[in-house]
Formats: C-alpha cells, structure tokens, sequence
C-alpha cells in the first residue's frame, strides 16, 4: 500500500467513536444502555480515553453501578458496541473479583486486582494494516469472549477495552475505548487467577502495543498488557 493511502486510512474514521454500553450474556443484550454496565464519561460524544495514567483507564465511569448481571461460568458474554467497533486494533477483556464486604455498586476496581480473560487481537495472517477490515474486531458491532469455567464463584468487574491504533504513531496517540460491568459469576470453580494488574498501572504510555507504524508497514503486533489467565 502506498504512503498516501496508509496516511488516508488513519485520516479516514477519525471521528467515528463509539462506546460500550449493553451487556450480553449467553447471546441475550441487555434492552437499554447502562443496566449491568456503568455509564462511563462518553455517554454523549463516544470519545476515548489517550492518558494510560489517569485513573478513568480502569473504567472510564461517570456514574456508579445499579444493577448486576447474573452470569454462569463457561458461557459467552459480551459487549455491544454503539454504534460498532469503528477503528482497528485490539480488544481485551479483564475481570476483577469485588472483596467479601464490598459493595460491587460503588466499589472502584483500584489495586493490583485485574486479570486479562479474552483478547481479540491482530489478523493471523496477512500484512497487519494492510486494511482495516483485516482486523478481526473491526466493524463488529457486539464483541465477546468465554468466561473462564475455573473463576471462582463471586460478584465481578468485567472491563471491555478496544485500543484504536489509528492516530497511534507516536505515544498517547491512541484512543481507548472502554466500559466496566457489573456480573455475579454462579457455577465456577477454585481457579488461581492470574497475574493480577492496576488501571493505571498496567500500560506504559510507550508499550509497542500502543503505537503503530503506517510506514514501514507492520508486519507483527503484541496488545500491551498481561498475558490471558488460561485457567
């Protein structure tokens, strides 16, 4: 592909947002916005969060949580994308048991808590960027990944995060786009997960992960992060 094309692509979509507002659980999406899902900060104009640093990369919440999704281990759950996943890059998944105690309503996911459960990641095959439907979340209007069967019973945070490498070409050029749920995971088992992260903390502004490279064209790519917990 040609330079002008590549600089094309990274201009085309740049202002198609999105967020993640629905939960669905075994194929069955919630019926409105922000019900297991909390309401994050761009609930009106769908932009993503560039500062790796800030605390709104764990949730990106603007209201606290109401209700909570029942969710038996082994199932598929997922994320709906409004209006769909408009830019390439990956998408990774997280959970975060809540403490015995703690109110999963209100408590803020902070800590060395985190563990990465599902990744959709680069094309396995083909020249990376060579196109933006090459990537297998792009485009997609709902995103899922396979609750582990060994997670241990219990109320959870569940955080989608769709890393938009379009503008990423040099650091916090990256737009993430992310949203936390609230789920009680029922039918689990005595799994060890692992290894546990922050948000912040997780990222470096200058991981691999959140930097792209239009010219010369990249041919491997690594989301940043944890490796997933195989359970």
């Amino acid at each position: 592909m040609k330079i002008s094309s590549l600089l094309l692509l990274a201009a085309t979509g740049a202002e198609a947002h999105y967020r993640f507002s629905k939960l669905i659980v075994d194929g069955v999406e919630e019926p409105r916005e922000w019900m297991a899902v909390r309401q994050t900060k761009n609930y009106q104009t769908n932009h993503g969060v560039t500062d790796v640093n800030s605390p709104d990369i764990r949730c990106f919440q603007n209201k606290p949580g109401t209700t909570t999704a029942q969710v038996t281990a082994g199932i598929k759950l997922g994320f709906a994308a409004l209006s769909a996943v408009t830019h390439f890059g990956p998408v990774s998944f997280y959970m975060a048991r809540v403490p015995e105690g703690r109110d999963i309503n209100t408590w803020d996911g902070s800590g060395n808590v985190w563990f990465k459960v599902g990744e959709i990641s680069a094309p396995s095959s083909g020249v990376l960027g060579s196109s933006e439907a090459t990537w297998p979340a792009y485009n997609k209007k709902s995103v899922e990944f396979t609750v582990p069967k060994n997670v241990p019973n219990g109320k959870y945070l569940v955080r989608v995060e769709s890393i938009a490498l379009h503008q990423a070409q040099s650091a916090g050029g990256a737009q993430i786009y992310l949203s936390c749920a609230q789920v009680e995971i029922t039918g689990g088992g005595n799994g060890n997960p692992g290894p546990l992260v922050s948000f912040p903390g997780a990222y470096n502004r200058n991981d691999p992960g959140l930097l792209w490279s239009y010219y010369p064209v990249r041919t491997s790519y690594k989301a940043p992060g944890p490796a997933i917990w195989s359970s």
